[in-house]
This record gives C-alpha cells, sequence and structure tokens, in this order.
C-alpha cells in the first residue's frame, strides 16, 4: 500500500514539474514598436520601471505619471494572459496624459492567477492616491475582479477590458463600480455579455463595433493578424485603443 501511495505522490509530482517547465518555456505575445515608444517620456506623462520586493518571476510593474499633476486617483491594471505587460503602455500612456496614475503590473509567467495580489504593493507604494480603479485584459481582468473582492476597501472601481468575472469573483453583491468594454469581434461576445449578473447593478456595458480581443494592446501576434481562436477587427487598431481609453477615462473621471 505504502509503495501504491508513493507511485502516486511520483507520478503526480512529475506531471506538476511538467506542467511548470511547460509555462516556465512558454513564450508570451511580445509587444508592437508603439509599445515600446510610449516607454518613453514625453511632455504629457512621465515612465518608469520599478521592481517588486521578493519577486522572482517578472517582478516589474511600469508607472505612468501626468506631467505637471500629483494624481489623487489611479488605474491599477492587469495584462492577459501570456501578454507581454509592455503591450498595454500605448493605453497607460494616454491615461496618465488624461491626470491618472496609471500602473501596469507584470505577473508571473505572465499569468494573472499566480500574481493576483501584487496590487497591494502598488496600493502601499502610492499614498498619495486615494481613490483606486482596477482593471485588466481578459484573464487579467477577471482577476482583478478576485482583487476587489477580496480587498473591497482598497479599491472604487473595476474596468474590464474583453474579460469578465467568474461566478466565484462576483461582484453584485458589493459596493464596487464597474465598466465592461469589449469588441462585436471578440470570440466570446455572449459570455461576456452573460457576465453582467456578476457585475453590480447598472454596469454599464461599452460595446466597441468592430473591436476584437487582440487590439486591447499592442501586441504582436505575427505573422497572424490576430490572437489564436479571435476573429479579424473590423476596425483600426488605432481606433479600437482610442475607443478603450475613452471609455476608460469616463469611467475615471465619475470615481
Amino acid at each position: 500500500m505504502k509503495r501504491c501511495q508513493f507511485a502516486l505522490i511520483a507520478l503526480l509530482s512529475a506531471g506538476l514539474l511538467y506542467c511548470a517547465a511547460d509555462i516556465v518555456n512558454a513564450e508570451s505575445y511580445p509587444p508592437l514598436p508603439q509599445a515600446l515608444n510610449a516607454l518613453q517620456d514625453d511632455d504629457t506623462a512621465t515612465v518608469l520601471q520599478e521592481n517588486l520586493p521578493f519577486s522572482l518571476f517578472n517582478p516589474e510593474y511600469f508607472v505612468f505619471k501626468p506631467v505637471g499633476a500629483e494624481p489623487s486617483k489611479g488605474f491599477l491594471f492587469y495584462p492577459g494572459g501570456m501578454v507581454d505587460p509592455r503591450c498595454y503602455a500605448p493605453a497607460a500612456h494616454a491615461i496618465a496624459a488624461a491626470g491618472y496614475l496609471a500602473v501596469i503590473v507584470s505577473m508571473p509567467f505572465d499569468l494573472a492567477p499566480f500574481g493576483w495580489k501584487r496590487g497591494n504593493h502598488i496600493l502601499r507604494e502610492f499614498t498619495t492616491v486615494t481613490t483606486w480603479a482596477i482593471g485588466g485584459h481578459s484573464v487579467g481582468g477577471s482577476y482583478a475582479c478576485k482583487f476587489a473582492k477580496r480587498y473591497p476597501s482598497k479599491v472604487s472601481g473595476v474596468v474590464l477590458w474583453a474579460s469578465t468575472p467568474s461566478e466565484s469573483f462576483r461582484l453584485d453583491k458589493t459596493d464596487i463600480k464597474a465598466i465592461s468594454i469589449y469588441g462585436t469581434k471578440d470570440f466570446y461576445p455572449e459570455q461576456l455579455a452573460q457576465g453582467a449578473k456578476f457585475l453590480p447593478a447598472g454596469t454599464p456595458f461599452v460595446v466597441i463595433d468592430g473591436g476584437n480581443h487582440t487590439q486591447f494592446g499592442y501586441i504582436d501576434t505575427s505573422p497572424e493578424t490576430h490572437l489564436e481562436r479571435d476573429y479579424p477587427a473590423d476596425i483600426t487598431l488605432e481606433e479600437q485603443q482610442k475607443q478603450i481609453i475613452q471609455a476608460t477615462v469616463d469611467f475615471l473621471d465619475k470615481l
């Protein structure tokens, strides 16, 4: 009997190691050149790259500050799964230019389920920010909901980009405000719409006509034009980003 138990434990351990090796060796989608350009300071926003303490895997976070202002509102952002966090730099830069502190948090192996508590460090670091919204793209948005549900006193709003909370992370019984933004060409718009029942009453849904899942970031999917399982967009990346940023800023204005 003990031999069987030992064999089972050894088999499970080998399986976990195999899965872990797959994660470590998997390659995330890199940023397009426009995203890297947005990591540079200009006359609207300054950009800093900082390190999270005691973090071994993907420990960076990227801070976008408006020039000439000390914002009291901040936007904490969790990237989509297996997407380089720098892909969201253009949007974060534009949100900072509108007067908000914007912070993109890297995740271990670029997967938010492994680092969703990292937002706590950001909230402790920027004490001059008194009102926070947390958000994210795809799985990053789902785990932003988990953070908001676990720490409802720390955030006032949730911004979902092509994302929805699971039933486990539902926010419909909280006082947190939320917004859901997604495109009609997303690979699962029906599920996104159905996620309304897990969000607070009165949550606005901003539907981008012709927008897809991929264009929520400046994601290099070459040689393909979009992420696997996604649909081609009917509008340009720049037009979709313009609508995403405007809806997000409008939401932050009202917090």
